[in-house]
């Protein structure tokens, strides 16, 4: 029997707040109570302060957090850190750059490990910059347009933040990736606290505090989530 990907989670940032009730969720889904933590993207912004946040949130929640300190190329090509990563059932991708987190992913001995455990069950969840760089095509965070992602799912693209006046004032990074994105290729605005929920039967949810917003071929789809691919 061939084997099922587990759960995929994209989170649209503000990860481990009041709001986030969907953890609890993804912590069942995993069906243990260990959460690997990855503070790739934050690399440069106390990464440690992440693992104890995150540590913090899942303790009520019954869950235990270790943190995977893959912070460099070299980091992400330990054998140790991979093997880690291979016997994960939950991964949490804390967020921040989406540029850093794929130079110091793609390719790598712990990247193939994440895609193993991912296509063995495990549950995987991205937020903010970490969410955008799963996908194929990623969105480039410094003017919204789009480029090669880690590719974790192929054929959409993300925006966390969505409808946060502070990262985008005026929309324009969100109105460019939606206009630069390929004809048929979806563009989905996920808001803070907020995430896009892929099943490991390849359907799509959204949970959490507010609606995910999806764009097609320039304009909102009139199909929302069902114009996602499976």
């Amino acid at each position: 029997m061939d084997a099922t990907p587990g759960m995929l989670a994209l989170v649209g940032g503000g990860e481990w707040q009041e709001g986030c009730t969907f953890d609890a969720e993804f912590l069942a889904a995993s069906g243990g109570e260990d959460v690997l933590v990855l503070p790739t993207a934050a690399a440069y912004e106390h990464p440690e302060r992440l693992v104890v946040q995150a540590g913090a949130w899942f303790e009520p929640l019954g869950g235990r957090v270790e943190g995977l300190m893959v912070l460099t190329r070299a980091d992400a090509e330990n054998d140790g850190a991979a093997d880690i990563m291979r016997r994960a059932r939950l991964v949490y991708l804390a967020g921040s750059s989406p540029m850093h987190v794929r130079s110091v992913l793609k390719h790598s001995a712990v990247w193939d490990a994440l895609v193993a455990a991912w296509n063995d069950g495990a549950v995987v969840v991205g937020s903010s910059g970490a969410a955008m760089a799963l996908t194929d095509p990623m969105v480039d965070a410094r003017g919204g347009g789009l480029t090669i992602g880690l590719g974790l799912v192929s054929g959409v693209a993300v925006v966390p933040h969505f409808g946060d006046a502070s990262g985008d004032e005026h929309g324009q990074k969100m109105h460019r990736s939606v206009l630069l994105a390929p004809a048929g290729t979806p563009v989905v605005g996920i808001p803070e606290r907020t995430a896009l929920v892929r099943e490991p039967d390849g359907s799509w949810r959204s949970a959490g505090e507010q609606p995910v917003a999806v764009f097609l071929d320039g304009a909102p789809a009139p199909d929302g989530l069902a114009v996602l691919p499976r």
